[in-house]
């Protein structure tokens, strides 16, 4: 029942054309509790991907979702056993984020939306 409150909610809320904070962090704590990508996410429930995006950023990340980096040792350069070639995609200001070849194209997504919420 809890979920069905919580997707009337989602709803109720994307349907509105101005929203406060407390209407963005119901929308914006359901994408993230439902592990979907910020466009599937969106898409599904008719807002901007921009919007959520832009409101996930200004509520902030939980702190158990924080990215944290962990020193990185390359053994060996390896080329992709299928799948092609990897991508590069620069993001300005020197971001960039490289993805190997055979990647999963929702793996990418979930990715690239948590970049434009920063």
């Amino acid at each position: 029942m809890a979920g069905k409150v919580k997707i009337e909610a989602v709803a109720r809320v994307a349907a509105g054309r101005y929203w406060r904070a407390a209407d963005a962090r119901i929308v914006v704590e359901a994408w993230r509790a439902s592990g979907e990508g910020l466009g599937a996410f969106a898409k599904r429930y008719g807002i901007n991907r921009r919007r959520l995006g832009r409101w996930a950023g200004e509520l902030g990340p939980k702190a158990e979702e924080t990215v944290a980096f962990h020193p990185v040792r390359l053994v060996a350069a390896a080329r992709p056993a299928q799948g092609g070639e990897p991508i590069e995609i620069e993001l300005g200001e020197g971001v960039r984020v490289r993805v190997p070849g055979g990647f999963a194209a929702e793996d990418l997504e979930r990715v690239l939306g948590v970049l434009a919420g920063c």
